[in-house]
């Protein structure tokens, strides 16, 4: 991935950042609240050798001597001798081990300087540590160097520094946690949106789309949260945006086969909650609005909804002319002042398979196609039911209604194949939802220019025929 790759997927994942990042946050305040303060006092020993003359190369010599042994020393400082004599001076209740973890020595760079450390939480015991193990060092050097009880030692130890009381802890920090929380859930987060970017197999643009299908892709209709309640966008709305990209979908339609004009058309998704039935109802207006004969048919007599949109008697209907309880003609219901026409589902059946198999379905279409211009079928998923396969077989092809960062390539290839398998031809595909705003907002090149009055959107049932 490039980095303009990295800023869109960071751009469109922003929530999970801001909750990794909530989270190793409030972890991090969590320790440093849970923490309790330590303090460290500090004290600086200076190992010399005695010198047996005063000459330069003897200095030089005593020099390099009290280097190696200031370097040896360090490990020293933590010792059970020194810690013990401290902890016998200072009456403590803690054993040699406990106090040495407190304890840390380091030899400063090129030099004979040898600075102690000790950590407690009280700064004046800190203090008070610091200052016994370093007279207790001291002289635990000068036992541990001298040759013989009688003679003097050599190496020598003196504070040159006295411990230090600390006035402010060295742990916890609260900046320093709190920033590396930050950090940690940057990291974080960006991990897991780059992860569910690389795992997300949904379709995200037209191009990909159709490059899944072997089909051209026939519109992008946006995302509209009220879809649901206002349905009939090219009807309600017809100067928006989403009204726009249907008649695009229209006008792509017709050039499908400019010597084989579809009249027939299923119109069907890969699984349910993708768009089809509101795609198939605005589809059908706009046709009609542009002065060609339309009648919609609800082909899904599983879960009707197309009746419901369009604000149509359902009572009677596909069902009811497939078992001869009615002629087609008194099941068709003209919809508006255009040249629009419904047949609703009927009454649901127990067999919605072979009814629509049927011979009795394959010549009411061949009824409807001289009544019409087109016919546009509201057809069930492909993938639950064979319903919108078996009607494919019977139509001149299917638009395949493609929910955006939803549908997965998987189930539209699958869908496919099930299409495929009864010889039905798909003309195309709808990509439904896209986002209209964000990172993932595609152009539509009809935005400018369109759109109702500021402040006014009609209601569901303004100006529909019922």
């Amino acid at each position: 991935m490039e980095l303009r790759e990295y800023l869109r997927v960071i751009r469109k994942q922003w929530m999970i950042l801001v909750l990794c990042m909530t989270a190793t946050v409030a972890i991090a305040a969590v320790m440093v609240l849970r923490t309790t303060p330590t303090y460290a006092s500090k004290a600086t020993l200076f190992v010399s050798v005695t010198q047996t003359d005063n000459s330069a190369v003897s200095a030089y010599q005593g020099g390099l001597f009290s280097q190696q042994r200031a370097r040896s020393y360090a490990d020293l400082v933590r010792g059970e001798a020194v810690t013990r004599a401290v902890i016998q001076e200072l009456g403590l209740s803690m054993s040699p081990s406990t106090l040495g973890s407190k304890i840390k020595a380091r030899v400063l760079p090129e030099t004979v300087l040898l600075e102690i450390t000790v950590t407690d939480t009280d700064p004046a015991r800190a203090q008070r540590l610091t200052g016994a193990v370093s007279d207790k060092f001291a002289t635990f050097v000068q036992e541990l160097e001298r040759p013989n009880p009688e003679a003097p030692s050599p190496i020598k130890a003196t504070t040159i520094d006295a411990p230090t009381l600390p006035g402010a802890p060295i742990a916890p920090q609260p900046s320093r946690t709190l920033s590396l929380g930050i950090l940690a859930g940057l990291v974080l987060g960006i991990g897991i949106a780059v992860l569910r970017e690389i795992f997300d197999t949904s379709v995200k643009t037209a191009e990909s789309l159709s490059s899944k299908t072997d089909a051209p892709n026939l519109g992008v209709i946006s995302h509209d949260p009220e879809a649901q309640s206002n349905p009939l966008v090219v009807h309600i709305e017809p100067r928006s945006p989403r009204a726009e990209a249907f008649r695009q979908l229209r006008t792509n339609l017709q050039f499908v086969d400019v010597d084989r004009h579809p009249k027939r058309i299923v119109v069907t998704s890969s699984v349910p909650s993708e768009g089809k039935t509101t795609t198939t109802c605005n589809l059908g207006l706009t046709l009609a609005q542009a002065g060609q004969r339309v009648i919609l048919v609800e082909g899904d007599i599983r879960r009707p909804r197309l009746a419901e949109y369009l604000g149509v008697e359902s009572a009677v209907g596909l069902t009811s002319v497939l078992i001869g309880r009615i002629a087609p003609q008194d099941a068709i219901q003209p919809w508006g002042d255009i040249p629009l026409q419904v047949l609703a589902s009927g009454p649901l059946p127990p067999n919605p398979s072979e009814l629509l198999q049927s011979r009795a379905m394959e010549m009411l279409l061949s009824e409807l196609e001289r009544r019409a211009d087109v016919i546009l079928i509201d057809a069930p998923p492909l993938l639950p039911v064979t319903d919108a396969a078996l009607l494919a077989r019977m139509s001149d092809g299917a638009v395949l209604v493609v929910r955006h960062g939803k549908t997965s390539t998987d189930q539209i290839e699958t869908a496919i194949g099930n299409l495929a398998k009864v010889d039905a031809r798909l003309l195309g595909t709808v990509l439904n939802m896209a986002p209209a705003k964000g990172p993932e907002a595609l152009t539509y090149g009809y935005g400018y220019g369109y759109g109702i009055e500021p402040g006014r959107r009609r209601s569901k049932g303004e100006g529909v025929a019922a």
